[in-house]
């Protein structure tokens, strides 16, 4: 762990995190924490060293141009910290790339750093394709193995089976370690899943304020949203399979009553999307 600056002793800290990858279908995690960091004004307090954790050949460093001198932007962990009166307990954003390799000592290293700042929950975002419609709200899920918050927050534990990512592997690292957490999900329609899900971000939004009881600023998502939706509308109108499908994905979740919504309906959409990713033949 890279200290960037002294962290003095936090008010009831949270730790919420989000990672490129796997775990961030339509970019709708990682755009979460984008937005708590520039509503916030979050600084960055520390950084995980990525040189034992990425391979520069999969996640390339980038050259930035900033005051007129260019520099090299690794591929890394960042972690931001939000102080704010107004929020009344501090924030610990962590905004990451999955890593490459030695996933073990990087959650090690990401929960104990965690405990040693004093981090009272971990919520860990992520986002998955899932055959829902984009014209209905996007589904959020939140779930938890640990009893106190499963029962302070009214959650399910998640009853998934399979392959996993990032955001799976810390949440069981902070269950052995015995550190609240939960992980809220966001459904994103798959057929719309070449680009950013604005809408698919403010859900995950909407879910954080909900369960962390905090007002978050929404700024232009929801104007992104409906901006996303007629994209995706235009786009579903000029190809008839598409509209047929989306039409049957309406009637089905509109007739139905909301099984979708439940943490069993979305785990069994996730254990599908990681099956399909599982099968997909390697690049090259």
């Amino acid at each position: 762990m890279i200290e960037l600056e002294d962290v003095s002793e936090l008010r009831d800290p949270i730790m919420i995190a989000a990672f490129e990858g796997w775990n961030d279908a339509g970019e709708a995690a990682t755009a979460a924490i984008e937005h708590l960091i520039e509503v916030w004004d979050a600084e960055p307090i520390a950084a995980i060293d990525p040189e034992d954790y990425y391979d520069f050949q999969v996640n390339r460093p980038h050259v930035v141009v900033e005051d007129g001198k260019r520099r090299i932007s690794w591929p890394t962990t960042r972690i931001l910290l939000a102080s704010s009166t107004l929020l009344g307990r501090d924030i610990i954003l962590v905004q990451g790339v999955e890593p490459s390799t030695r996933w073990r000592s990087f959650t090690i290293e990401l929960i104990e750093y965690a405990r040693q700042i004093g981090v009272t929950t971990f919520v860990m975002l992520g986002a998955l394709l899932a055959d829902v419609p984009h014209t209905r709200p996007i589904f959020i899920t939140a779930t938890s193995e640990h009893e106190d918050v499963i029962h302070r927050l009214d959650l399910e534990t998640s009853k998934y089976e399979g392959a996993t990512g990032i955001v799976g592997v810390l949440a069981d690292a902070a269950g052995q370690a015995d550190l609240p957490s939960l992980s809220c999900w966001a459904a994103v329609p798959h057929y719309a899943s070449g680009t950013p899900s604005p809408k698919a971000t403010l859900g995950l939004i909407t879910k954080l304020e909900e369960l962390l009881n905090l007002t978050i600023p929404h700024g232009d998502l929801p104007e992104l949203s409906r901006v996303w939706e007629d994209t995706v509308d235009e786009l579903a109108q000029s190809d008839d399979e598409v509209a047929e499908y989306v039409h049957s994905l309406e009637k089905a979740q509109d007739t139905a009553d909301l099984p979708e919504a439940s943490g069993e309906a979305i785990a069994r959409e996730f254990e599908r999307y990681l099956r399909l990713r599982t099968e997909e033949p390697p690049a090259g």
